[in-house]
């Protein structure tokens, strides 16, 4: 029998928050530290990501990184289509031969469409061939509204994303390699003192600093005339509560900062990180058939931790759904039901109750109660009404 079981929390409950009006095309903005959408605006359809692109070129090479097909220190030939790529570089020419490491410089801190040719012909051959390999690896990775048409996000009309599988994609990239994320925050890179005026990051939430309340630590820009003016940002608080936000179709580098800044502070001061029940706490009782106890009790087993909106009042709604009764034997950590929590004008949230304790099989008595009562719920099912 599937049971559900509301129960009346000492929660918080939430008025809603203030939505984001953004002037971008198109948005997506996720809190990394609770998994949480807080806004979605055409996230999920395939756009120009410009430049925003470059990211999948830095996981596939990251990817290269740490399955040790590549070092640091390993170095790549330059084509002479590399050196002839027009827009953005890092000024690599024929003769040089860039390490791993320079290259990953170039790419996230010159937007360097040279550096990202450099790498596709180290690693794919062609770069034709590595941008088949890029649009296969979004697909195994979720990002299903991706095709790769080249490495660096020039403009061609195959060549798309959505801000949702960009934002995917840099959290993969903050949590899936943070050995290599601290780069997207380094700010100056002159590849032998070639192109000064190309030395700067162009992230301009990086110029902000970490004297406010949260700090930008990546990660990266992108502009043509098709895609407007895209920014894939994170920044993390003091306390360690972490935001992804992508933006794309703004008019202009202006409109990029303050859109970026603006949408980071309504993140992080518009919501606020509460924890909800603790790791172990009992929320609720499961019955228990044929058992040397009748109950157990369900408990998640990590702290339960959601954002709600800023402004709040008593009363969120919270109950617990098992298939129930259980029976023995039931063993501590076993998963039996879930807790599911709901705040007003924020997704559901779902977590797993494991049995808190051991529940071994009952003796003869606890057999024949069972069975008992079976046959009374049975019979009381079946008698006539009058």
């Amino acid at each position: 029998m599937f049971k559900r079981l509301c129960l009346a929390l000492a929660l918080l409950a939430a008025l809603p928050a203030q939505a984001f009006e953004t002037r971008a095309t198109a948005a997506w903005v996720y809190d990394v530290t609770t998994h949480t959408v807080l806004l979605d605006k055409n996230a999920d359809t395939p756009l120009p990501p410009a430049s925003m692109s470059k990211l999948m070129t830095l996981n596939m090479l990251f990817e290269a990184l740490r399955d040790g097909r590549v070092t640091m220190d390993t170095t790549f030939a330059v084509s002479t289509k590399a050196r002839e790529m027009g827009g953005s570089k890092m000024f690599v020419e024929e003769r040089d031969r860039p390490t791993v490491e320079d290259l990953i410089h170039g790419i996230i801190i010159n937007s360097g469409n040279d550096a990202c040719v450099v790498v596709a012909e180290g690693l794919g051959g062609t770069e034709a061939d590595f941008a088949r390999q890029m649009t296969a690896r979004a697909k195994a990775l979720g990002m299903n509204n991706s095709t790769f048409a080249n490495s660096s996000g020039w403009p061609h009309p195959d060549h798309k994303m959505s801000v949702h599988d960009l934002g995917i994609l840099a959290t993969r990239l903050i949590e899936e390699f943070p050995e290599f994320y601290p780069y997207f925050a380094m700010t100056g890179f002159d590849y032998k003192n070639r192109v000064p005026s190309n030395a700067q990051n162009r992230n301009p939430l990086l110029q902000l600093g970490p004297d406010g309340d949260w700090t930008a630590d990546g990660l990266k820009t992108g502009h043509t005339q098709e895609a407007g003016y895209g920014l894939v940002g994170s920044a993390v608080q003091k306390d360690g509560r972490r935001i992804v936000f992508v933006l794309t179709g703004l008019a202009s580098e202006a409109d990029r900062a303050q859109e970026g800044e603006q949408v980071t502070n309504w993140a992080f001061r518009q919501f606020v990180q509460k924890t909800m029940v603790k790791a172990g706490q009992r929320v609720a009782e499961a019955e228990v058939w044929m058992g040397n106890a009748v109950k157990v009790g369900l408990v998640p087993q990590k702290d339960v931790s959601l954002l709600v909106p800023a402004l709040t009042q008593d009363g969120i709604t919270a109950e617990v759904s098992y298939t129930g009764p259980l029976t023995a034997p039931v063993v501590a950590g076993q998963p039996v039901g879930e807790l599911v929590i709901r705040v007003p004008d924020m997704p559901e949230h779902r977590v797993p109750l494991v049995a808190e304790g051991d529940v071994a099989n009952g003796g003869f008595r606890a057999r024949l109660t069972t069975a008992a009562q079976v046959l009374i719920a049975r019979f009381q099912q079946e008698a006539p009404t009058t």
